[in-house]
């Protein structure tokens, strides 16, 4: 996995959620959109679109009248980069703590715990076909 794009900041993050959300979006859109949760000015908007671009967070397609702004980063990508980050910080690098402490406060519906079941199903899987990662420390 590529390394991620320098940090970002909370107004940063809330423009790239619309995008997320919403797809390629103009700064006017973006604007509109932030506008039902706070009121942001749209020089800010713009000014938050263009320094996630400078940052590598998002693209820009400035063939139109107005430019058009797309996620280049998925939350996935930036979900995963996170949470990793936070295991390092917290946990000394292991997610077993993290991902004990998110379940446990948490209410899943049937569906999604029948995702965690093929998840571990298919992580146990890989430890049976591959039985020398678990042994990373024993040597």
């Amino acid at each position: 996995m590529a390394a991620m794009p320098p940090g970002i900041g909370q107004i940063e993050l809330e423009v790239l959620k619309v995008l997320w959300e919403h797809g390629p979006c103009t700064v006017r859109e973006v604007h509109a959109y932030l506008q039902n949760e706070e009121e942001r000015a749209y020089n800010t908007v713009l000014t938050h679109l263009q320094r996630l671009e400078a940052k590598g967070y998002v693209a820009s397609d400035k063939s139109g009248v107005a430019n058009v702004y797309r996620a280049v980063v998925s939350r996935q990508r930036m979900l995963k980069q996170r949470l990793k980050d936070l295991a390092n910080q917290l946990c000394e690098g292991t997610a077993t703590p993290l991902v004990l402490a998110l379940v446990e406060g948490s209410r899943f519906t049937p569906e999604e715990i029948e995702q965690f079941r093929k998840l571990l199903d298919e992580l146990e899987m890989k430890k049976v076909s591959n039985p020398s990662r678990d042994r990373r420390g024993a040597g």
